[in-house]
């Protein structure tokens, strides 16, 4: 077998990818797999890591500047001609796009082909690159029941999940004592995205503070850049741990008893995985504000609570936690829900139908 595959920008697009890449592998020990991502963003250093073949194209996302647009038509038209060629040479069976920009070019010369295509939504949100490219897509794949009927142009519609909750079902668990803190006591993870987030920094310190002496734990995690001026003359009691970064989070999240957290894709399928209570502040600085629909669609199940950015200060999250770990039973209803929400065979659903899609 042999697939193309291509999602770029941000890991919400790409791991999901790789999830797909690893269980084709793992079925079809001959399969052979081509990358296409940007040039100049993550993909770009993280695939050849894997020893994935990878063949990076220039293209960007369109902006309100006209100078940039413009240049941006060339990019896309260059990528597509590449694509067009790379593709003829590689004879895949199927081309797999994950989202972001990157993808435009390659489905398209995959259509031009007449390649059998398949897309993957992580949000519930449709991405503009999906949305103008479902047109005569042979099968896409989404991630919230809610998005089923956003792709009447695609030839097939089926709700997946997000391959990333399985990783998060075998992560390794980690216990609180291995990054210092009490196994017995109750956990809190705040995290602001795998970046972290400096405006959740700035608004959360105030909630570390209020925390001093609670009978649970905080685990904080700033981000890698903002760890040294987050910490400056910060003073916090034992309860509370502070990392920059930490590896094999979903493995943590495993023991821990509640998150807060952005609301990308890939957290919430490993949040709907672990059945692990969260509390969403959505990042406003998306595109279609789709963090914000993406938590919506579980608090509107009664499986969350949803902190609006400009409503987050220190004492309502304060407020908000105790409420929620101190009320035994909306806590064990909103388990229920997140379970009942949840998918965790996606990698499977999604490889077979790869795989019928290409003999079929």
């Amino acid at each position: 077998m042999k697939i193309v595959v291509s999602a770029g920008g941000t890991g919400g697009h790409i791991y999901p990818a790789l999830a797909i890449i690893d269980k084709l592998k793992e079925r079809n020990k001959d399969l052979e797999v081509l990358y296409i991502g940007n040039n100049n963003r993550m993909e770009s250093e993280l695939i050849p890591k894997r020893n994935i073949p990878f063949m990076g194209i220039t293209i960007y996302g369109f902006t309100k500047n006209i100078v940039n647009d413009f240049k941006n038509i060339y990019y896309i038209s260059n990528s597509y001609h590449k694509c067009l060629k790379k593709l003829k040479e590689f004879k895949p069976d199927v081309v797999l796009g994950f989202g972001g920009y990157v993808t435009f070019p390659v489905i398209l010369a995959a259509k031009k082909l007449k390649i059998k295509t398949f897309i993957h939504e992580q949000n519930s949100v449709v991405g503009k690159t999906n949305y103008f490219l479902a047109k005569n897509i042979d099968l896409v794949g989404v991630s919230f029941l809610s998005t089923l009927d956003k792709f009447k142009a695609a030839k097939r519609v089926i709700f997946t999940g997000n391959p990333c909750a399985e990783a998060a079902l075998n992560a390794k668990s980690i216990k609180k004592s291995e990054i210092g803190l009490d196994d017995k006591k109750k956990l809190v993870i705040v995290v602001g995205g795998s970046l972290g987030s400096s405006t959740l920094n700035a608004k959360l310190k105030d909630f570390l503070i209020k925390s001093k002496n609670s009978d649970y734990q905080v685990l904080y995690i700033t981000g890698k850049r903002y760890y040294d001026d987050f910490i400056k003359d910060l003073k916090v009691s034992s309860n509370i741990k502070i990392l920059p970064y930490l590896d094999n989070l979903a493995g943590l999240m495993k023991n821990a008893n509640l998150i807060i957290s952005r609301a990308g894709a890939s957290t919430l399928s490993e949040i709907l995985a672990l059945n692990l209570p969260a509390i969403f502040i959505p990042s406003p600085y998306v595109a279609n504000n789709h963090q914000y629909y993406n938590a919506k669609e579980i608090v509107d199940n009664n499986a969350g609570i949803l902190i609006e950015e400009k409503d987050l200060d220190g004492k309502k999250l304060y407020t908000e936690v105790n409420n929620l770990l101190n009320d035994k039973e909306k806590y064990e209803i909103m388990k229920m829900n997140l379970k009942s929400l949840g998918k965790t065979d996606s990698s499977i659903v999604i490889a077979k139908e790869i795989e019928e899609l290409i003999h079929g």
